[in-house]
C-alpha cells in the first residue's frame, strides 16, 4: 500500500503520454486510411469494441486537420492501466486499504500512534487538492475564428439527430456567495447544430442542471468549459458518481496519487483541466431551449428527442498538436462498459464501510449497468436482503437501478450462470420479490412516467423459520473433495 500514497509512476501526465503507453503494450493501432467521421468510424470502432480490440488512433480524419482516438479505455486492461493498476480489483484493493485505515484510525484515534502513522500518508492527503497551473498546454493556441466544424465530431448512428461530442468533460460552477462556489465536471453529450451552437443534454439529477436552474433564477448567461481530451483519470472521474459539491478534480488526483493540473479559463473564472487537448469556451443562455436528439445510447436503443439548453461556442483554446477524443456508445459491449466496470469496483470498498454485510457486486453490461445489479451479503437476520436493496436504492445513481438481486455470500456474482440458478431455484414470487417506486434514468423507455416508475428486488438468499419458511432449506450439490483429487490424479488413465 505504501506506493499509493506517493506518485504513481504508472500514472500519465496527459492523454498524449497515455497514447504513447498504450502503443508500447501493443494495445493501439494507428489507422492512416482516410475515414470519414460520419457512421464509418462508429461503424468500425463498434466491430473492434464487439470483439475486444485496441485502441484506435486514426490519423486522416475526412474534414479535419485532427487525429481522433478512440477506444482508448475499452478493456479491463486498458481501464486498469489508465488508473495506474495491473487491473480493477487491485486498485480497488488500494481504496479498501486507506478507507481501512480512515476508518481504523477514527475508531481508535490515538495522537501518539495515528500522527506517525499520518506522516507517510501526507502525499495521498496533498494529492486531493488540484493544483494550478499559469502556463497550461491547453492554452498553446486561443482560436476564436474555428469552431465546431473544424473538430472530427462523429455522426455514430444513422438516425442520430446528428454530429455529437461523446467524451465531453463540462466544467461548471455554481457560485454562491462571498466568492464561494462549488465546481462540477460533468460528461454530458453534445448534440452539434451549427459552427457555433450546440445542445447540452444534462439530466434533470445532474449538478450541471442543478447549477444551471440558479442562473435561470438569476436571469444570467451560465458560463461553460468543455474539455476534450485529458489525462484518462481526468476523463474517468467525469463519469464517476460523486456526491454533489465533491469536485471530480479531487478524485483525480486521488487516483493519480498527484494532484490534478488545473487553470483559469481565458473568458470565465472557470477552471479547467490544464492538460486538456481542447478546450471549447463559451456559455448557455437560460432563455433558448432546443429540440435535441434522438441519440443512439449505451441502453441499445435511441433515446427520444427532447428540449435541452443550447451552449454557444464563443472560443476554443488548444495545444499546438491535439488529438480529438471520442467513443460510440450503443448496445454493449463498448467502451463505455469498462468505464461503468471502473465504477463498480472502485466505488465498492465505500458501499461495504456503510453497508458491512455486502461482500461482493455485479453491474452486468446486459443491464447497461443501471438496470440491474447483482449483489452477495452475509445475511444474519430475517428481511437483511431487503434492508440491503433499499441502502442500494438510497446511494446516488444507484436509485436508477431496475432490478437488484440479492444472493448469499458464497455466491460468485461474476458469473451468471450461478446467480440464474441460485435466483431461479431460490424464490417464492410471494414472499420474495419487492416492488418498489422511485426515480429511473431518464434514458429508460419502459416505464409510463419519464424518470419515475416501478423498481424490482429479488431477494434470492436462503430463507428459514423467522421469514415464515418452515421446511428445511436443501444444500446445494457438491463434488466430494477427496473423490475430485482422485479423478484429477487419474484423469490420464481413463482416455478422456
Amino acid at each position: 500500500m505504501s506506493s499509493f500514497f506517493c506518485y504513481n509512476k504508472r500514472m500519465y501526465t496527459d492523454l498524449q503520454d497515455f497514447i504513447g503507453r498504450l502503443e508500447k503494450m501493443g494495445e493501439l493501432k494507428r489507422i492512416t486510411a482516410t475515414v470519414d467521421p460520419e457512421l464509418e468510424i462508429a461503424e468500425i470502432a463498434s466491430r473492434v469494441m464487439k470483439d475486444g480490440g485496441p485502441a484506435l488512433l486514426f490519423e486522416n480524419v475526412k474534414g479535419s486537420v485532427y487525429p481522433l482516438l478512440i477506444n482508448a479505455l475499452g478493456s479491463e486492461r486498458r481501464m486498469a492501466t489508465a488508473l495506474g493498476a495491473e487491473s480493477l480489483d487491485a486498485k480497488a484493493a488500494e481504496i479498501e486499504n486507506v478507507l481501512g485505515w480512515l476508518w481504523a484510525t477514527a475508531r481508535h484515534f490515538s495522537l501518539l500512534k495515528s500522527l506517525p502513522e499520518a506522516v507517510p500518508k501526507l502525499p495521498l492527503a496533498l494529492s486531493l487538492i488540484p493544483k494550478k497551473v499559469n502556463r497550461p498546454l491547453c492554452q498553446e493556441v486561443i482560436d476564436d475564428n474555428d469552431g465546431f466544424d473544424s473538430l472530427p465530431i462523429l455522426k455514430c448512428w444513422s438516425q442520430d439527430g446528428g454530429r455529437f461530442l461523446t467524451l465531453p468533460l463540462v466544467c461548471a460552477e455554481n457560485n454562491i456567495k462571498d466568492g464561494q462556489s462549488i465546481r462540477n465536471i460533468g460528461m454530458y453529450r453534445m448534440q452539434v447544430y451549427d459552427n457555433r451552437t450546440a445542445g447540452m443534454h444534462w439530466h434533470i439529477n445532474k449538478d450541471g442542471a442543478h447549477f444551471f436552474q440558479k442562473y435561470c433564477e438569476k436571469g444570467q448567461r451560465m458560463p461553460i468549459a468543455v474539455a476534450l481530451g485529458c489525462d484518462p483519470a481526468v476523463t474517468y472521474s467525469a463519469t464517476a458518481p460523486l456526491p454533489e459539491g465533491l469536485w471530480e478534480m479531487v478524485l483525480a488526483g486521488f487516483l493519480r496519487g498527484k494532484p490534478a493540473e488545473v487553470c483559469k479559463a481565458t473568458l470565465s473564472d472557470l477552471l479547467v483541466p490544464a492538460d486538456a487537448e481542447f478546450v471549447l469556451e463559451g456559455y448557455v443562455d437560460p432563455t433558448e431551449m432546443r429540440e435535441e436528439g434522438p441519440f443512439g445510447d449505451h441502453t441499445g436503443f435511441y433515446s427520444l428527442k427532447d428540449l435541452y439548453p443550447v451552449f454557444h461556442l464563443q472560443r476554443i483554446t488548444r495545444r499546438k498538436a491535439p488529438v480529438y477524443p471520442a467513443t460510440v456508445v450503443g448496445r454493449p459491449p463498448k467502451e463505455d462498459c469498462w468505464m461503468a466496470k471502473a465504477t463498480e469496483r472502485l466505488f465498492l470498498p465505500l458501499l461495504k464501510q456503510l453497508c458491512p454485510e455486502i461482500v461482493d457486486m455485479n453491474m452486468p453490461i446486459e443491464g447497461v449497468f443501471h438496470n440491474c445489479v447483482i449483489v452477495s451479503i452475509e445475511k444474519r437476520f430475517a428481511g437483511q436482503a431487503r434492508k440491503v436493496m433499499h441502502f442500494l436504492w438510497g446511494m446516488g445513481q444507484m436509485m436508477n437501478a431496475k432490478l437488484i438481486v440479492v444472493v448469499d455470500a458464497e455466491v460468485n456474482v461474476q458469473d451468471l450462470s450461478e446467480v440464474a440458478w441460485r435466483a431461479f431455484n431460490n424464490i417464492d414470487a410471494r414472499r420474495d420479490l419487492v416492488l418498489n417506486d422511485g426515480v429511473l434514468d431518464a434514458l429508460d423507455h419502459s416505464s409510463p412516467l419519464p424518470r419515475y416508475g416501478t423498481r424490482l428486488g429479488v431477494d434470492a438468499t436462503r430463507k428459514a423459520a423467522d421469514e415464515g419458511h418452515s421446511r428445511e432449506w436443501p444444500s446445494p450439490i457438491e463434488t466430494d473433495p477427496q473423490t475430485a483429487v482422485l479423478v484429477d490424479r487419474r484423469w490420464s488413465e481413463y482416455g478422456l
